[in-house]
């Protein structure tokens, strides 16, 4: 069994190989899968081949989750808002309210819903 195949677009790795280069369990992989937050290339057999790029991301989520505390829905947060920076050098996250996608709110001193509890 090959454990990497090139396509048009770079190398693509089998799953327990990109697991030996994230430092993570290849069920790991698996359920990150499952969540949606890393959707590998799946063949007509249906293995998984992980492209470089989704190894960066992954290991940036390894460390974010060992190294940091953040959890899986931070993850995911964090890593979208690193590659949207990355795209844009960072001069659309600042944007104005009227310019930020529908539903997206920054938080408030008062928390997430912006409220704040009054004693009386």
């Amino acid at each position: 069994m090959e454990h990497s195949e090139q396509r048009g677009d770079g190398s693509f790795y089998i799953i327990s190989v990109t697991a030996r280069m994230v430092g993570v369990h290849a069920q790991t992989l698996r359920y990150y899968d499952k969540l949606g937050l890393v959707q590998p290339y799946r063949s007509p057999g249906g293995v998984r081949y992980y492209s470089l790029q989704q190894i960066v991301w992954l290991r940036r989520a390894r460390t974010l989750v060992r190294d940091m505390g953040v959890n899986l829905a931070g993850v995911e947060v964090i890593l979208r808002l690193m590659e949207r920076l990355e795209k844009t050098g960072g001069d659309d996250v600042a944007a104005a309210p009227e310019q930020r996608p529908a539903g997206e709110e920054v938080q408030g001193a008062g928390g997430p819903s912006g409220s704040r509890r009054t004693e009386g």
